[in-house]
């Protein structure tokens, strides 16, 4: 086998990698050494910013294969007839520490999907919960500030965790879902996943359907109490990650059945919950799980900072018959999302490798141009505008989803009421449905952290959204947290 040769960045070889070229035998070094100083000039660059929420993340390449029919619902030419395989890749998160954080950690997971599909890059953009804290995307930097670390103290603070939530009622349904048994997955594998938002199907026909997407881990439900994850914390801090890439490499494959719950559009209007409120889930008596096909991860990445820290999720990333609703957070998410790869990554991320569209050969073909680390050439006679005579790409006739109804006056507007939308109900629905060990493990999570607030103020808010949501709830950790500020 022919020994490789080790070159500069410009392709030069390196007689010595070993030793800086100095000034005679212990002489200071000198400022020709080209190999040198590039070495050190690149290191210096090698990190990017991380992500401001779901920095730490673990990724894996599989495929989405079609179990069952849904043509009827949508004209996505990835979901067209069963047997179809689509190429994925999945990244798991978790959303409030940063890189250098933990995985066994109490915190939602992320679930962000890509699908490289003949129609373009389809993302969606996920979490292991079906509903979030907050329903308007206004409030999301000061959500995640409340959770991030401290400007003075340096670390998470409940004071400022709970203060928010004790002035964000809405939160409750979250918090139960985060503070019960689901609340830490043993496992990237051993949990589900929820495109949390609604998301709207059309039609060959043009008729629009609003669907929630639900994946269903196939290696079962296993989560980890806090006592057992601050010993998994101890022992190994990367240990999803661990698990996920010694799974695919043993080849045990992990795999999740897709489910989705599809609402005919023209029911919307008079649900009972408002159908587009992130903090609000359908009832499966209401909208029956449909199943449409299986996911499997059986490839691990190469380069992990490559693919998994460079991997952009963009939830505005739709393909045909396939498209966004009225909720306001994914709305806010059609935006934010991209322009924080752009920030990121560049204004060409895109075109790195594990975010290139596969529909076409060399990715997205349209008139982008130059920017920092613009790779893609084209021929020396394309043209960087449209129209043009010069046989470039041309736009089609082919909306992407169903045209969406609007009225009214602009301005600033509390959503729209249906006749269960209540911040409570769901919370307290979610509670009369968990086992009596299950609710005492969560009222111990809550009150752990509810009674290391100082201000008393916050503590009466905070337990009055959990009276709301049902008395015994209510009762139970007013007593919880009474206890332990009194030891």
């Amino acid at each position: 086998m022919t020994q490789r040769v080790l070159t500069t960045e410009s392709g030069a070889p390196v007689a010595d990698n070993q030793n800086s070229a100095t000034a005679g035998v212990g002489g200071p070094l000198l400022l020709q050494d080209q190999h040198l100083l590039e070495k050190l000039a690149r290191f210096n660059r090698e990190r990017i910013p991380e992500r401001v929420v779901h920095a730490r993340g673990s990724g894996a390449y599989g495929y989405f294969e079609v179990t069952d029919d849904v043509t009827g619902f949508t004209r996505a030419g990835f979901l067209s007839e069963v047997g179809k395989r689509t190429q994925t890749f999945l990244r798991f998160s978790t959303v409030a520490d940063s890189l250098g954080g933990a995985d066994a950690v109490r915190d939602p997971r992320g679930f962000a999907l890509k699908f490289y599909t003949e129609e373009g890059n389809y993302d969606l953009v996920g979490n292991n919960t079906p509903v979030f804290f907050i329903k308007d995307p206004v409030k999301f930097p000061d959500f995640i500030h409340s959770q991030k670390r401290d400007p003075f103290t340096g670390k998470q603070e409940p004071d400022n965790v709970w203060d928010f939530w004790a002035h964000a009622p809405e939160a409750t349904h979250q918090i139960t879902w985060l503070m019960g048994d689901r609340g830490i997955p043993a496992s990237y594998r051993h949990m589900n996943g929820y495109g949390s938002h609604t998301y709207q199907w059309t039609n060959a026909a043009g008729e629009a359907f609003f669907v929630k997407y639900h994946f269903k881990t196939n290696q079962g439900i296993r989560c980890l109490s806090s006592e057992q994850a601050a010993e998994v914390v101890g022992t190994d801090a990367n240990s999803h990650q661990t698990d996920l890439l010694q799974a695919i490499e043993r080849g045990v494959n992990p795999s999740w059945t897709l489910y989705v719950q599809i609402m005919p559009a023209a029911e919307a209007a008079d649900y009972r919950f408002n159908p587009f409120d992130l903090t609000k889930v359908w009832p499966h008596s209401d909208y029956p799980l449909q199943r449409v096909g299986r996911l499997v991860l059986d490839r691990n990445p190469d380069n992990v900072f490559a693919e998994v820290e460079q991997a952009a999720f963009s939830p505005n990333n739709f393909v045909p018959g396939i498209g966004p609703s009225p909720d306001k957070m994914l709305q806010g998410r059609l935006f934010a999302y991209a322009d924080a790869h752009r920030y990121r990554l560049g204004v060409n991320h895109t075109q790195l490798p594990v975010n290139s569209p596969k529909a076409v050969p060399g990715g997205a073909d349209n008139y982008g141009r130059d920017g920092f680390m613009a790779t893609r050439n084209g021929s020396r006679t394309d043209k960087n505008y449209e129209p043009n005579s010069y046989s470039g790409p041309a736009q089609t006739d082919a909306a992407l989803s169903a045209p969406l109804a609007v009225h009214g006056h602009t301005g600033t507007h509390a959503a729209p009421q249906h006749t269960k939308d209540d911040d409570f109900y769901q919370a307290g629905e979610l509670y009369r449905l968990m086992s009596a060990d299950e609710k005492s493990r969560l009222v111990a999570n809550i009150a752990g952290g509810l009674s290391q607030v100082s201000r008393d103020n916050v503590i009466e808010k905070n337990l009055a959204h959990f009276h709301a949501a049902d008395p015994d709830y209510g009762k139970r950790v007013e007593e919880a947290v009474t206890a332990l500020r009194e030891d």
